[in-house]
Protein backbone atom coordinates (compact mmCIF):
# COMPACT_ATOMS: atom_id res chain seq x y z
CA UNK A 1 0.00 0.00 0.00
CA UNK A 2 1.41 3.18 -0.71
CA UNK A 3 1.14 5.96 2.21
CA UNK A 4 0.03 8.50 -0.27
CA UNK A 5 -3.68 6.89 0.26
CA UNK A 6 -3.30 8.48 3.40
CA UNK A 7 -2.46 12.69 1.73
CA UNK A 8 -5.10 15.42 2.29
CA UNK A 9 -3.69 16.90 -1.04
CA UNK A 10 -3.00 20.71 -0.88
CA UNK A 11 -3.35 21.76 2.55
CA UNK A 12 -2.60 24.21 5.14
CA UNK A 13 -0.61 22.41 8.09
CA UNK A 14 -0.13 24.92 11.14
CA UNK A 15 3.29 23.43 12.47
CA UNK A 16 6.54 25.63 12.02
CA UNK A 17 9.31 24.73 9.94
CA UNK A 18 11.30 22.00 11.68
CA UNK A 19 8.44 20.76 13.91
CA UNK A 20 9.34 17.13 14.73
CA UNK A 21 5.33 16.49 14.20
CA UNK A 22 6.11 16.26 10.59
CA UNK A 23 8.22 13.55 11.20
CA UNK A 24 5.78 11.83 12.86
CA UNK A 25 3.36 12.59 10.56
CA UNK A 26 5.65 10.98 7.61
CA UNK A 27 6.43 7.66 10.29
CA UNK A 28 3.07 7.14 10.93
CA UNK A 29 1.88 7.33 7.34
CA UNK A 30 4.63 4.65 6.56
CA UNK A 31 3.85 2.22 9.01
CA UNK A 32 0.03 2.58 8.13
CA UNK A 33 0.99 1.73 4.60
CA UNK A 34 2.94 -1.09 5.26
CA UNK A 35 0.80 -2.59 8.28
CA UNK A 36 -1.48 -2.01 4.88
CA UNK A 37 -4.55 -0.73 7.28
CA UNK A 38 -6.52 1.35 5.17
CA UNK A 39 -8.28 4.45 5.91
CA UNK A 40 -11.49 3.17 6.27
CA UNK A 41 -10.34 0.45 9.01
CA UNK A 42 -8.26 3.35 10.90
CA UNK A 43 -9.47 5.85 13.28
CA UNK A 44 -7.12 8.97 14.67
CA UNK A 45 -8.56 10.17 18.39
CA UNK A 46 -6.99 13.33 19.56
CA UNK A 47 -7.31 15.95 22.52
CA UNK A 48 -5.68 19.50 22.09
CA UNK A 49 -2.32 21.00 21.17
CA UNK A 50 -0.18 21.11 18.27
CA UNK A 51 0.62 17.28 18.55
CA UNK A 52 -3.11 16.82 18.64
CA UNK A 53 -3.69 18.37 14.98
CA UNK A 54 -2.33 15.26 13.43
CA UNK A 55 -5.43 13.77 12.35
CA UNK A 56 -6.26 16.35 10.49
CA UNK A 57 -3.26 15.90 8.36
CA UNK A 58 -4.43 11.97 7.20
CA UNK A 59 -7.42 10.86 5.27
CA UNK A 60 -8.74 8.96 7.32
CA UNK A 61 -11.99 8.68 10.37
CA UNK A 62 -10.95 10.89 13.05
CA UNK A 63 -11.90 12.08 16.11
CA UNK A 64 -10.93 15.56 17.96
CA UNK A 65 -11.80 15.70 21.31
CA UNK A 66 -11.46 18.03 24.76
CA UNK A 67 -7.88 18.59 25.89
CA UNK A 68 -6.20 15.55 27.59
CA UNK A 69 -9.72 13.51 26.71
CA UNK A 70 -8.32 11.21 23.70
CA UNK A 71 -8.35 8.02 25.62
CA UNK A 72 -12.08 7.86 26.80
CA UNK A 73 -13.11 7.95 23.16
CA UNK A 74 -10.71 5.99 22.01
CA UNK A 75 -11.45 3.42 24.49
CA UNK A 76 -15.06 3.46 23.37
CA UNK A 77 -14.84 3.58 19.88
CA UNK A 78 -12.30 0.39 19.84
CA UNK A 79 -15.92 -1.39 22.49
CA UNK A 80 -18.44 -0.28 19.98
CA UNK A 81 -16.42 -1.62 16.78
CA UNK A 82 -13.40 -4.00 17.42
CA UNK A 83 -12.43 -4.11 13.60
CA UNK A 84 -11.24 -0.85 13.55
CA UNK A 85 -7.58 0.48 14.38
CA UNK A 86 -7.82 2.79 17.18
CA UNK A 87 -5.21 4.72 17.92
CA UNK A 88 -4.98 8.08 20.31
CA UNK A 89 -2.08 10.44 19.57
CA UNK A 90 -1.72 13.69 21.50
CA UNK A 91 1.34 15.58 23.06
CA UNK A 92 3.32 14.92 26.84
CA UNK A 93 1.00 18.13 28.00
CA UNK A 94 -2.22 16.95 26.41
CA UNK A 95 -2.01 13.42 27.58
CA UNK A 96 0.70 13.46 31.06
CA UNK A 97 -0.87 16.98 32.57
CA UNK A 98 -4.63 17.28 31.85
CA UNK A 99 -5.30 13.94 31.02
CA UNK A 100 -3.64 12.15 33.37
CA UNK A 101 -6.12 10.61 35.09
CA UNK A 102 -7.47 8.81 31.89
CA UNK A 103 -3.83 7.75 30.69
CA UNK A 104 -3.65 5.91 34.41
CA UNK A 105 -6.46 4.55 34.17
CA UNK A 106 -6.39 3.11 30.20
CA UNK A 107 -3.58 1.49 31.20
CA UNK A 108 -5.82 -0.70 34.09
CA UNK A 109 -8.36 -1.28 31.50
CA UNK A 110 -5.95 -2.24 28.89
CA UNK A 111 -8.30 -1.52 25.93
CA UNK A 112 -6.65 -2.42 22.41
CA UNK A 113 -5.48 0.75 21.33
CA UNK A 114 -2.23 2.49 20.49
CA UNK A 115 -1.67 5.42 21.86
CA UNK A 116 1.56 7.97 20.28
CA UNK A 117 2.36 10.42 22.06
CA UNK A 118 4.28 13.26 20.95
CA UNK A 119 6.78 14.15 23.68
CA UNK A 120 8.97 17.80 23.11
CA UNK A 121 9.09 18.69 27.02
CA UNK A 122 7.31 21.84 26.60
CA UNK A 123 3.69 23.45 25.89
CA UNK A 124 4.03 24.37 22.20
CA UNK A 125 0.24 25.55 21.14
CA UNK A 126 0.38 28.23 24.25
CA UNK A 127 3.61 29.68 23.36
CA UNK A 128 6.16 27.54 25.77
CA UNK A 129 5.58 26.84 29.15
CA UNK A 130 6.96 23.86 30.85
CA UNK A 131 5.08 20.91 30.38
CA UNK A 132 4.71 17.51 32.60
CA UNK A 133 8.31 16.36 30.86
CA UNK A 134 10.08 19.40 31.03
CA UNK A 135 13.86 18.74 32.33
CA UNK A 136 14.34 20.41 35.90
CA UNK A 137 15.76 23.47 35.56
CA UNK A 138 14.51 24.17 32.04
CA UNK A 139 13.23 28.06 31.96
CA UNK A 140 10.41 29.15 30.20
CA UNK A 141 8.59 32.93 30.16
CA UNK A 142 6.50 31.24 33.31
CA UNK A 143 8.94 29.45 34.98
CA UNK A 144 11.45 32.34 34.64
CA UNK A 145 13.55 30.46 37.49
CA UNK A 146 13.38 27.00 35.76
CA UNK A 147 11.47 24.32 36.45
CA UNK A 148 11.81 23.37 40.23
CA UNK A 149 9.59 19.69 40.32
CA UNK A 150 11.23 16.38 38.75
CA UNK A 151 9.77 15.86 35.07
CA UNK A 152 6.96 13.03 34.87
CA UNK A 153 8.01 10.03 33.71
CA UNK A 154 5.58 8.42 31.69
CA UNK A 155 7.77 5.10 30.96
CA UNK A 156 8.42 4.19 34.75
CA UNK A 157 4.14 4.94 35.23
CA UNK A 158 3.03 2.84 32.53
CA UNK A 159 5.42 -0.41 33.88
CA UNK A 160 4.88 -0.02 37.10
CA UNK A 161 0.85 0.21 36.18
CA UNK A 162 1.62 -3.27 34.38
CA UNK A 163 0.89 -1.72 31.05
CA UNK A 164 0.74 -4.26 28.18
CA UNK A 165 3.19 -2.89 26.07
CA UNK A 166 5.78 -0.08 26.77
CA UNK A 167 8.14 1.91 24.49
CA UNK A 168 9.50 4.82 23.85
CA UNK A 169 10.76 6.38 20.32
CA UNK A 170 13.09 9.32 18.85
CA UNK A 171 11.85 10.74 15.62
CA UNK A 172 14.99 11.82 14.58
CA UNK A 173 15.43 7.61 13.75
CA UNK A 174 12.51 7.13 11.24
CA UNK A 175 13.41 3.42 10.54
CA UNK A 176 13.43 2.59 14.23
CA UNK A 177 10.51 4.92 14.73
CA UNK A 178 8.89 3.01 11.83
CA UNK A 179 9.38 -0.42 14.05
CA UNK A 180 8.52 0.28 17.20
CA UNK A 181 5.43 2.10 15.76
CA UNK A 182 4.49 -1.58 14.22
CA UNK A 183 4.88 -3.51 16.73
CA UNK A 184 2.63 -1.36 18.97
CA UNK A 185 -0.04 -1.29 16.54
CA UNK A 186 0.37 -5.30 16.07
CA UNK A 187 0.38 -5.66 19.82
CA UNK A 188 -2.92 -6.53 21.35
CA UNK A 189 -4.20 -4.64 24.53
CA UNK A 190 -3.04 -0.79 25.41
CA UNK A 191 0.37 0.12 23.80
CA UNK A 192 2.07 3.07 24.82
CA UNK A 193 4.32 4.83 22.43
CA UNK A 194 5.98 8.10 24.20
CA UNK A 195 8.04 9.83 20.76
CA UNK A 196 10.81 12.44 21.30
CA UNK A 197 9.94 15.34 19.09
CA UNK A 198 11.91 18.80 19.32
CA UNK A 199 9.41 21.46 19.40
CA UNK A 200 11.98 24.17 17.34
CA UNK A 201 10.19 26.99 18.42
CA UNK A 202 9.89 27.21 22.11
CA UNK A 203 12.09 24.75 23.53
CA UNK A 204 15.29 25.77 22.67
CA UNK A 205 17.11 22.82 24.90
CA UNK A 206 15.70 19.58 23.91
CA UNK A 207 16.82 19.93 20.23
CA UNK A 208 17.59 17.37 18.01
CA UNK A 209 21.20 17.25 18.95
CA UNK A 210 20.31 17.32 22.25
CA UNK A 211 18.25 14.17 22.10
CA UNK A 212 21.11 12.61 19.97
CA UNK A 213 23.97 12.88 22.64
CA UNK A 214 20.60 12.24 25.75
CA UNK A 215 19.75 8.45 24.07
CA UNK A 216 20.47 5.42 23.43
CA UNK A 217 18.75 2.45 22.18
CA UNK A 218 18.18 -1.23 24.14
CA UNK A 219 20.69 -3.61 23.40
CA UNK A 220 19.51 -6.82 21.38
CA UNK A 221 19.82 -9.19 24.50
CA UNK A 222 17.57 -6.88 26.59
CA UNK A 223 14.51 -9.05 27.54
CA UNK A 224 11.00 -6.53 27.18
CA UNK A 225 9.20 -9.59 29.51
CA UNK A 226 11.06 -8.56 32.55
CA UNK A 227 9.15 -6.38 34.53
CA UNK A 228 11.57 -5.16 37.22
CA UNK A 229 14.56 -5.08 34.42
CA UNK A 230 11.98 -2.62 32.72
CA UNK A 231 11.43 -0.87 35.68
CA UNK A 232 14.86 -0.14 36.42
CA UNK A 233 15.54 0.78 32.74
CA UNK A 234 12.98 3.34 32.73
CA UNK A 235 14.01 5.07 35.72
CA UNK A 236 17.42 6.51 34.12
CA UNK A 237 18.42 9.94 34.21
CA UNK A 238 21.62 10.31 32.56
CA UNK A 239 20.79 9.08 28.97
CA UNK A 240 17.55 8.12 27.92
CA UNK A 241 16.72 4.75 26.67
CA UNK A 242 15.06 3.87 23.60
CA UNK A 243 13.29 0.67 22.24
CA UNK A 244 10.60 -1.82 23.92
CA UNK A 245 10.73 -1.66 27.36
CA UNK A 246 8.19 -3.79 28.33
CA UNK A 247 5.59 -6.46 26.91
CA UNK A 248 3.10 -8.21 28.94
CA UNK A 249 1.17 -10.59 26.42
CA UNK A 250 -0.93 -12.88 28.86
CA UNK A 251 -3.12 -9.69 29.82
CA UNK A 252 -6.83 -9.46 28.60
CA UNK A 253 -8.49 -6.66 26.73
CA UNK A 254 -11.15 -4.23 28.16
CA UNK A 255 -12.74 -5.42 25.08
CA UNK A 256 -12.71 -8.78 26.31
CA UNK A 257 -13.30 -8.29 29.76
CA UNK A 258 -16.64 -6.16 29.54
CA UNK A 259 -18.60 -9.42 27.99
CA UNK A 260 -20.33 -8.27 25.01
CA UNK A 261 -18.76 -10.19 22.86
CA UNK A 262 -18.53 -13.67 24.78
CA UNK A 263 -21.39 -14.72 22.78
CA UNK A 264 -22.42 -12.51 20.17
CA UNK A 265 -18.88 -11.48 18.02
CA UNK A 266 -21.10 -8.67 16.21
CA UNK A 267 -19.74 -4.98 17.07
CA UNK A 268 -22.22 -3.38 19.19
CA UNK A 269 -22.69 -0.21 16.53
CA UNK A 270 -24.49 -3.13 14.29
CA UNK A 271 -26.81 -4.45 17.44
CA UNK A 272 -30.47 -3.87 17.03
CA UNK A 273 -31.26 -1.56 20.80
CA UNK A 274 -34.49 -3.63 22.39
CA UNK A 275 -35.44 -0.11 24.63
CA UNK A 276 -38.24 -2.06 26.11
CA UNK A 277 -37.01 -4.79 27.01
CA UNK A 278 -34.59 -4.05 29.43
CA UNK A 279 -37.41 -1.28 30.91
CA UNK A 280 -39.86 -4.00 31.00
CA UNK A 281 -37.52 -7.03 33.31
CA UNK A 282 -36.44 -3.75 35.48
CA UNK A 283 -40.19 -3.22 36.21
CA UNK A 284 -40.63 -7.06 36.31
CA UNK A 285 -38.05 -7.95 39.15
CA UNK A 286 -39.47 -4.56 41.30
CA UNK A 287 -43.13 -6.60 41.11
CA UNK A 288 -41.26 -9.64 41.94
CA UNK A 289 -39.70 -8.32 44.87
Amino acid sequence: MDKKIFDMGDIDIAWCPGCGNFGILNILKQTLAELEIPPEKLVLVSGIGQAAKMPHYLRTNIFNGLHGRSLPAATAIKAVNPELTVIAESGDGCTYGEGGNHFIHAIRRNPNITNIVHNNMVYGLTKGQASPTSQAGFKTPVQVDGVMVEPFNPIAVAVALDASFVARAFVGDAPKAKEIFKKAILHKGYALVDIFQPCVSFNKVNNYQWFKEHTYYLEESYDPHDRNQAFKRATEKDKLPLGVFYINPNKSTFEENVGVYNQNKEPLYRRELDRLKPLQNLIDSRRKA
